[in-house]
């Protein structure tokens, strides 16, 4: 694996886990529902975050939770590319998740974009075109079916082997594609066409989920596989997934996303003073 990641304007160190801030700039996210919708609102967030230590932003402009409503090309855009401008200067990579091409292909000629976060894996020859030639980094999910419908029920025989095996093939289209292979990511999409039980089972065993080519982002944060152990709503679930983004960093996790950046920053400064002082 190589030791930076090429994210746009910056090269990006991976000697310690790297904190993700969301910016949801939706009016239906699961999480924190329209808090952040308006741009002022959603610039206002992404600074705050990265005040609270985020080392890279997260933008998206459609809600991907189980039944979440479509939203079109150009609403998408209207909601995101403001934000992006707004803050193209807060000193940290910006990344846009989406899954539409036409998104991907205004987000990189805004020139503010370092990396596009796609649920969909590139799995579209459209999508691949836009990003191939870009300096952008590339994440790369895992999904099970669609965002609409992803949770009715989903099935594997091995759902380590086969969310390895999706990864690893999506990074070689990636690759074939003449993508650098210092510009990818995998993130293997906890909640997206998971059950508890099969979430819970990539987690344990991510270092072989993930393999050792490419570095790898995680998104547990306020998810419901956390509501499931902790019987909390999302808003409550801030302990849980701490843990939980914990255990990812004792399991090799480059990339976490999380909502709770202030309090992932100090865990995370708590963890790397314990590991220090095992080795003094």
């Amino acid at each position: 694996m190589h030791a930076t990641l090429q994210c746009g304007r910056f090269q990006l160190a991976l000697k310690r886990p790297l904190v993700m801030g969301i910016v949801n700039v939706t009016p239906d996210s699961f999480s924190d529902g329209n808090a952040h919708f308006k741009t002022d609102q959603a610039i206002a967030h992404g600074l705050k975050l990265v005040q609270e230590g985020a080392d890279i932003l997260d933008i998206g402009g459609e809600s991907t939770r189980p039944g979440a409503q479509a939203v079109s090309v150009p609403d998408e855009l209207q909601r995101v590319l403001p934000v992006l401008e707004g803050l193209r200067d807060c000193g940290v990579p910006l990344s846009v998740d989406t899954c539409k091409p036409e998104v991907m292909r205004a987000a990189i000629a805004s020139g503010a974009a370092d990396m596009i976060n796609d649920i969909a894996g590139f799995a579209s020859d459209a999508a691949v075109q836009v990003v191939r030639d870009a300096q952008c980094a590339l994440c790369l999910m895992h999904m099970q079916g669609q965002p609409r419908t992803m949770q009715q029920d989903p099935v594997y025989t091995d759902v380590v082997r086969e969310v390895h095996d999706y990864l690893q093939a999506g990074a070689r289209r990636l690759l074939a594609a003449g993508v650098g292979a210092n510009r990818i990511v995998l993130d293997p999409g906890f909640g997206f066409g998971k059950t508890v039980a099969h979430n819970y089972a990539l987690l344990n065993q991510l270092p072989q989920v993930m393999g050792q080519q490419y570095p790898s982002l995680i998104g547990v944060s306020r998810k419901s596989m956390i509501g499931a152990i902790t019987g909390r709503p999302a808003p409550e679930r801030l302990g849980g997934s701490v843990a939980a983004a914990l255990a990812a960093t004792a399991r090799g996790a480059h990339i976490l996303r999380v909502h709770d950046v202030a309090d992932t920053v100090g865990a995370l400064q708590v963890w790397a003073a314990i590991e220090q002082g095992a080795r003094a």
